[in-house]
């Protein structure tokens, strides 16, 4: 059994982890730590989990007794947390923050499996990748790896409100989001850094900009990603490279019927497509963001850490009727 740590745990990551966990046949949750909520039940703030588990709340943070903890931070939090607090060096840490994902001077690998999944078995320190960040890597992955599309990709993308986290706030309160949809951080979102550091990754010297204008829906979970770039191939051949891409990843399929985010949301599933238009390409993905783009994700590369089944735990089913 892997034995697991959570911290910040009474927030939307913090409560779909311990949801995922709890059906994970070789997890065990030693400790769910929340400061404000230490001693409550969980059931009581994540009361999906009503009648699941009998698992409280702690302050207690008793990292010589877990083999991986799971960082489910505000972002900001991760990097002054380890600045003040000592983790043995045997115990592994999987951030599902920012806080590491651009490389620097830290030895967290970035955990995107269908690019890095080589170097995730092996690391100790794995920094989860963002939730928009996901979603648009892996629409343009083997396009880029193929060196098949040039110029500026301009990326829409369209985000639940979940991907705002638990606090509230104006632009979350279900009144405002209810009916509404609304652009933010128009070619300035913070996960931009990770998708331009992938772009230099597998295409070096790549001259075209990514231009994303990323927007509020009023849904709760999912995110709907569509992106376009100059290409000339042929879409049979565009298609090929994407089936050969995505042959053997765990939960990413490329489909040729243009998808539905239903058919992904409560999944740790990815659906891709392409299509063209004259010497356009357009690529399509949709994820849920507390999965595939958070918890399911962070879950999924535990899997590869501890050299188990890498679909373990996340056989769920999608909300698609």
């Amino acid at each position: 059994m892997v034995r697991i740590g959570i911290l910040g745990a009474a927030g939307y990551t913090g409560g779909e982890l311990i949801r995922v966990l709890l059906g994970h046949p070789e997890a065990k949750i030693v400790f769910a730590n929340s400061e404000s909520n230490a001693g409550n039940p969980v059931s009581e703030v994540h009361e999906g989990l009503i009648g699941e588990t009998d698992l409280c709340f702690t302050s207690e943070m008793p990292f010589d007794e877990v083999d991986v903890v799971f960082f489910c931070f505000g972002h900001g939090k991760s990097e002054q947390f380890l600045k003040e607090h000592e983790i043995p060096s045997n115990v592994k840490i999987i951030d599902l923050a920012q806080d590491f994902r651009i490389a620097g001077e830290h030895d967290f690998v970035y955990g995107l499996p269908e690019t890095h999944r080589s170097t995730i078995k092996i690391c100790q320190h794995l920094a989860n990748p963002g939730c928009f960040a996901t979603c648009i890597q892996l629409a343009m992955l083997p396009a880029l790896k193929a060196g098949i599309i040039s110029g500026d990709i301009h990326v829409n993308g369209i985000t639940g409100s979940t991907g705002a986290g638990q606090k509230p706030g104006s632009t979350t309160h279900f009144s405002w989001r209810n009916d509404n949809i609304s652009v933010y951080k128009t070619f300035t979102h913070q996960h931009l850094l990770e998708v331009n550091q992938t772009v230099q990754e597998l295409c070096p010297g790549y001259a075209g900009r990514v231009l994303f204008i990323p927007q509020r829906g009023c849904f709760t979970r999912g995110i709907f990603v569509t992106a376009y770039a100059k290409c000339d191939l042929p879409l049979d051949e565009v298609q090929q490279v994407y089936e050969d891409y995505y042959k053997d990843a765990a939960f990413t399929h490329f489909v040729t019927k243009s998808p539905d985010m239903k058919q992904v949301v409560n999944t740790n599933k990815a659906v891709v497509y392409v299509e063209k238009y004259q010497d356009q390409l357009l690529m399509i993905s949709c994820i849920d963001n507390l999965l595939k783009g958070a918890v399911g994700q962070a879950v999924q590369n535990m899997n590869l850490m501890f050299g188990l089944d890498e679909r373990m735990g996340l056989n769920l089913k999608a909300s698609a009727f």
